[in-house]
């Protein structure tokens, strides 16, 4: 693995990790898997209302 692999993966990767098993954040794409396998459909949704109404009453970022 290349020591200075820096790379905004949120710009480059959006169809799919350009680095493979080089790729710094591979820890999280396990994990995140995982968690998907995991959890119910039901329960990824209430997380996601849970934070956007957290995101919408809190407050505003800089």
């Amino acid at each position: 693995m290349k020591d200075n692999i820096n790379i905004n993966c949120q710009e480059f990767c959006i169809k799919g990790c350009i680095l493979g098993d080089e790729c710094p954040n591979i820890k999280y794409q396990k994990a995140t898997s995982q968690f998907i396998q995991d959890t119910p459909l039901d329960k990824i949704l209430e997380i996601a209302q849970a934070s956007r109404l957290k995101k919408r009453i809190g407050p505003p970022r800089k």
